[in-house]
């Protein structure tokens, strides 16, 4: 998986539609639009028996879950350690009325015990929906994600009154340029906002009534590189190790083609394939577990529940050793590994070691550059008893310098000085739009 020629990830739409830092910008200052309609795996879902096929692979509870509700869904293996995570949005009764949508990592895990499912003649069915990079047709749905301070007022002006109240990640049905919407209620980058939907072939009527209301609030359409860094603001680490290596996951290996198993990039090597798993609560999802039915790794889950050891952080990274890191690059002799603006992963699963005083302490895995805070950060779990405020390092380049190609082969391993803060690291996230969920 260190040498897998995997690329960290493609997003679909124009790498800029102005400039990736005013871009950034706008959804703190002003208001964003992103489109979403054609980088995330969509898996459309149906059948009596889907919901308890579900509910006994994943810790998510299904006890309130209905139609106009979404949720972020999880699955463990049965050792507690997580394969991934999406969101489940519960459109309607009918076919294809579920739709499972994020990276490929949870979706393949679904898809194979719907498989199973159908193979043993339960009522449970579906279709794959790949990103646009892997298909010839249209998505089904257009997505549009509106965020930022000035969302509120572009939807006023969108719906000629106030917008839509709708609670946090549940669904509403809206109308826009007279088209029918379904708007989901959450936010991008930690900011409140929209994420409206409906049939691919509205896209361009919706899209333009939103640029058109939010001309006079100075709105700004996202591109790919401005995108790619919003988990960083929101907290959600994107692609967590897929723990997958397991006596319990032998079968689904086999189903699974190797190379849809991702690729390691970073600094943490070990030859123990458990170093790189991670628990629901290591990463922030531990919000998403109910003990209230039975599912794969329900007792060990439990335990990890009970003795959490690592927790999710935002690392701040130095200013003078990031700035050393892009002066090597100009200086004579061998380079530190490069580092790309605004993202620096080069793998589907970042993995970078985290050390203080000389022990391993943690996992900094999505990092960037966040334009508006003039930071260079990362999302990371940490050992639980490192407090907001110490100073850390986090190792930067690989040693052994792996095969794939989006590594330099020649670079030297550095250390970077990062502080501890919590995540997500802006105080709106973490209070206002948080206490929403």
């Amino acid at each position: 998986m260190r040498d897998q020629d995997w690329p960290a990830f493609t997003f679909p739409v124009a790498p800029e539609f102005t400039n990736w830092r005013d871009e950034q910008r706008a959804w703190n200052a002003t208001v964003a639009l992103m489109d979403q309609s054609h980088h995330m795996t969509q898996l459309f879902l149906h059948g009596a028996d889907l919901i308890p096929m579900l509910s006994g692979i994943s810790p998510n509870t299904f006890a309130t879950f209905r139609p106009g509700v979404a949720k972020q869904l999880i699955a463990v293996n049965k050792d507690g350690y997580l394969i991934g995570d999406g969101i489940l949005f519960y459109n309607s009764e009918g076919p294809d009325g579920l739709v499972l949508i994020g990276h490929h990592l949870l979706i393949d895990w679904v898809r194979f015990n719907a498989e199973k499912a159908e193979a043993a003649g339960r009522d449970v069915h579906h279709r794959l929906e790949a990103n646009s990079n892997m298909r010839k047709e249209p998505p089904t749905f257009y997505r549009y994600e509106l965020g930022g301070p000035r969302a509120d007022d572009v939807m006023e002006k969108v719906f000629g009154g106030p917008a839509p109240d709708i609670k946090f990640f549940h669904i509403g049905e809206v109308t826009i340029a007279g088209r029918p919407v379904r708007a989901l209620r959450h936010g991008m980058a930690g900011q409140p906002g929209f994420e409206f939907y409906g049939p691919w072939e509205d896209n361009e009527i919706v899209l333009n009534a939103l640029m058109d209301a939010g001309a006079e609030f100075d709105i700004r359409r996202v591109g790919a590189k401005a995108y790619s860094s919003t988990p960083l603001e929101s907290g959600w680490v994107p692609t967590p190790f897929a723990a997958i290596y397991d006596d319990d996951f032998a079968e689904y290996r086999e189903w699974l083609p190797a190379a849809r198993a991702g690729s390691i990039g970073g600094s943490l090597y070990s030859t123990d394939i458990h170093d790189y798993y991670m628990t629901p609560y290591d990463i922030g999802l531990g919000k998403s577990v109910r003990f209230d039915h039975d599912f794969h790794g329900r007792e060990a889950l439990e335990k990890h529940a009970e003795n959490q050891k690592r927790h999710k952080v935002t690392l701040l990274w130095n200013a003078e050793d990031v700035a050393a890191v892009v002066r090597s690059q100009v200086e004579p002799g061998i380079p530190a590994k490069f580092l790309e603006f605004p993202k620096a992963r080069y793998g589907l699963f970042q993995m970078d070691e985290v050390v203080k005083d000389g022990a391993r302490v943690g996992i900094s895995t999505d990092a960037g550059y966040v334009a508006s805070d003039q930071l260079y950060m990362s999302l990371a779990t940490l050992d639980k008893d490192i407090p907001d405020g110490t100073v850390v390092e986090i190792v930067w380049g690989e040693d052994p310098i792996s095969h794939k190609p989006q590594v330099d082969a020649s670079h030297r391993q550095v250390r970077i000085r990062a502080t501890v803060a919590p995540a997500p690291y802006h105080e709106y996230a973490r209070t206002v739009y948080r206490a929403n969920d």
